[in-house]
């Protein structure tokens, strides 16, 4: 199994021995920080969390501002860990990104496992409006989503660091001009809250040559701060071990 580390991917807990690697994809706004417990609850799998740039040990890097550009930038982080089937889970801004870097590595030769939606349903892309550009109003709507609570957003110290990279990563995904193909070659499945009406809207079937299963959870957008689908997760990837 390859040794490797670089700035775009976070492995809080190393698992030599895992037949399946787990790449995690942040929302607009996060870090790999926000799977740092995955890897201790996942145990059949080695869990790596993309860090996006301008952010945690990256905020000295500008934010990126194209999305399949950033892919590309993955993919490559990602090629040395491609020894052992990848899968891919990716949370609202992080299931785009995790589709593009899948075009990406199938490009080069790499399939993935499977690819997990998370946050995105599968339907028509909408007509989206321009990336919101008030503060305040970027604050309330997460807040409102559950993706931190409302004490946190009002820290100056919190809204200082965190909103420029958030406006960024919105201002990315407005300007992201999703291309129909190439087909995945993998199978998809979306996660998706019940209670969630924020969730990215994907034609997820229509961007898979293989099966696409959508799973309802209860909650919120940001439903797996409180109940991560490890059991969804673990019961998916599933490898046989050899007798």
């Amino acid at each position: 199994m390859t040794t490797y580390s670089s700035r775009w991917l976070v492995c809080d807990t190393a698992r030599p021995d895992a037949r399946i690697r787990l790449v995690c994809f942040p929302h607009a706004g996060g870090s790999a920080a926000f799977y740092r417990a995955w890897g201790q609850s996942l145990t059949e799998v080695e869990v790596h969390a993309v860090q996006y740039p301008g952010r945690a040990d990256r905020f000295d890097e500008e934010p990126p501002h194209d999305l399949v550009r950033l892919a590309s930038d993955i993919a490559d982080a990602l090629e040395p860990l491609a020894d052992v089937p990848l899968a891919f889970f990716g949370h609202s801004l992080g299931a785009p990104i995790a589709l593009e870097t899948a075009r990406a590595l199938q490009s080069r030769g790499i399939h993935l496992a499977h690819l997990f939606a998370s946050g995105s349903r599968d339907a028509a892309l909408p007509d989206l409006d321009g990336p919101e550009e008030d503060p305040d109003q970027l604050l309330a709507d997460l807040v409102r989503m559950g993706g931190t609570d409302a004490e946190m957003a009002a820290d100056p110290i919190f809204q200082e660091v965190v909103m420029p990279y958030l406006m960024a990563d919105g201002r990315m995904f407005h300007s992201y001009d999703m291309a129909p193909e190439p087909l995945l070659k993998c199978p998809v499945t979306t996660i998706v809250g019940d209670q969630d009406d924020d969730a990215d809207l994907r034609p997820w079937s229509a961007l898979s040559a293989m099966p696409v299963r959508e799973v309802g959870v209860t909650g919120n957008h940001f439903y797996l701060i409180n109940d991560p689908p490890y059991s969804l997760l673990q019961e998916t990837l599933a490898v046989p071990r050899p007798e």
